[in-house]
C-alpha cells in the first residue's frame, strides 16, 4: 500500500537495527525470532495483513494488523500497528482506501522476487 512496511532485507549473521532487521514491522515491531537463511538462498514470506478501518469522519475505527511467517516460522502473531510505517517521524493515521497495490523495494543490493501471491481474505 505504500504506507506499511514489512522489512525482506538479508539479515543472516548481519547486524542493523532491532526494529528494521527482517521480518520487523518496520521502526514498530520487532520479530519474534531472526528466521533468515544465508544469502543465495530463497527466502519464503508469508504476510497476512488486515488494513485499518476508517469512519466516513475520517477518524480510525480500527488498526491494522500483521502476522508474519518467514521461511515457516511465525515471527509477527496479530501485532497491532500504530499507522503507517514512517522513514522519519511517527506513525500516521490518515484515512485511505483498504485496497491499494503493493510495493516491492530494495536498498541497492542484489535482490529477485519470485512466486508473489496478492490474495483476498
Amino acid at each position: 500500500m505504500g504506507k506499511y512496511e514489512v522489512q525482506v532485507l538479508d539479515s543472516y549473521n548481519n547486524e542493523t537495527y532491532y526494529n528494521g532487521q527482517a521480518g520487523s514491522i518496520y521502526k514498530q515491531t520487532i520479530p519474534l525470532v531472526n528466521a533468515c537463511l544465508p544469502p543465495g538462498e530463497w527466502q519464503r514470506y508469508d504476510i497476512i495483513f488486515k488494513a485499518p478501518v476508517f469512519s466516513e469522519d475520517g477518524s480510525k475505527k480500527s488498526s491494522a494488523y500483521f502476522t508474519v511467517i518467514h521461511n515457516g516460522v511465525l515471527i509477527q502473531n496479530h501485532v497491532e500497528i500504530l499507522g503507517t510505517t514512517e522513514f522519519i517521524g511517527k506513525p500516521k493515521n490518515t484515512a485511505h482506501p483498504d485496497k491499494l497495490p503493493i510495493h516491492l523495494q530494495d536498498h541497492g543490493n542484489p535482490v529477485s522476487y519470485r512466486n508473489i501471491w496478492v490474495r483476498e481474505l
